[in-house]
């Protein structure tokens, strides 16, 4: 029993051995396979890094637009502070910000009142004017927000913005939408194309594997070295695009930034290590299954 297993090992190692000789042996086949993989995760990379910059500047869009409330003439500081809290402890909200009428006045006089007439307004006319401006974490969730403001008996007015919260969230549909498309067909191009090359290298060794079969070998044991092929090649494959994006990425921020000044200040593209800690396991991840399902699926087809 203990030298079945041991034989059984042994030959495990062997075929895992073959399948890192074929890389060599076969060098056309393999580079063929490698730059597959590397063109379609560049072109995944590339679409990921566009797509999280987009996102990020649909994100701060949604983070500025607010809902403000006022509140009805003689509701005490008390029962307002008591609904903001109550506000901000709710899941869709991000933040509050409290202007009390003081404050509000003080904004009208510096901004709209010249300094000569401000003089002439011994009270405060925005007596009534206290506010708070509502910022949430998602905007598709303003109108159960609004809803619930509105039913509260001390606001008055509820001021939202329909057309912001309905652009905002259609954008963001459409950019899941069409990330979803463009990825699904890039893993789709992938695996057949890699599937193409696989079928290449096993039909050079059709004669060898013919044998192997005749003699009684299994299917896993026929197919082992493929698999292990196809993930090697599929890690390859995913490191060089992910080693030339980050040059690129770079380079391309600043010739963006050094080119259109216009934008500095307005647009914060996403820091390079940000996008890798997503982008890096997930083009790993995808080189790898790639080469393992378009080997898997080679190789059954000519097990057959």
């Amino acid at each position: 029993s203990t030298r079945v297993r041991s034989s059984a090992a042994s030959d495990v190692y062997k075929r895992q051995k073959q399948g890192i000789i074929n890389i060599f042996r076969n060098k056309w086949f393999s580079l063929a396979s490698v730059a597959t993989i590397s063109a379609c995760l560049f072109l995944f990379g590339l679409f990921y890094a566009v797509i999280t910059n987009f996102q990020s500047i649909v994100k701060s869009a949604e983070e500025g637009v607010s809902v403000t409330i006022f509140f009805q003439p003689g509701t005490t500081e008390e029962q307002i502070m008591d609904i903001g809290s109550k506000i901000e402890a709710r899941d869709e909200v991000s933040k509050i910000e409290y202007t009390s009428p003081q404050q509000a006045w003080e904004y009208y006089k510096e901004n709209w009142i010249p300094e000569e007439f401000s003089d002439g307004f011994p009270d405060n006319p925005l007596e009534n004017s206290a506010s708070y401006a509502i910022y949430m974490k998602d905007i598709s969730q303003q109108t159960a927000l609004v809803d619930y403001l509105s039913s509260i008996p001390e606001i008055r007015t509820v001021n939202q913005s329909e057309l912001a919260a309905s652009t905002l969230t259609g954008v963001n549909a459409l950019v899941a939408y069409v990330s979803a498309g463009i990825i699904l067909i890039l893993l789709l191009v992938s695996v057949f194309l890699i599937s193409n090359t696989v079928s290449v290298g096993i039909a050079v060794r059709k004669e060898e594997i013919g044998i192997m079969k005749y003699i009684g070998a299994t299917d896993a044991f026929v197919r082992l070295p493929f698999l292990l092929e196809g993930m090697i090649l599929g890690v390859i494959g995913a490191a060089i695009p992910l080693i030339c994006l980050f040059f690129l990425y770079n380079s391309a921020v600043e010739f963006i930034l050094t080119k259109f000044n216009v934008l500095t200040g307005i647009v914060d593209f996403i820091p390079i290590w940000q996008i890798y800690e997503g982008l890096v396991p997930m083009g790993l991840g995808l080189g790898v299954g790639i080469g393992l399902l378009g080997s898997f699926f080679t190789t059954r087809k000519h097990l057959r």
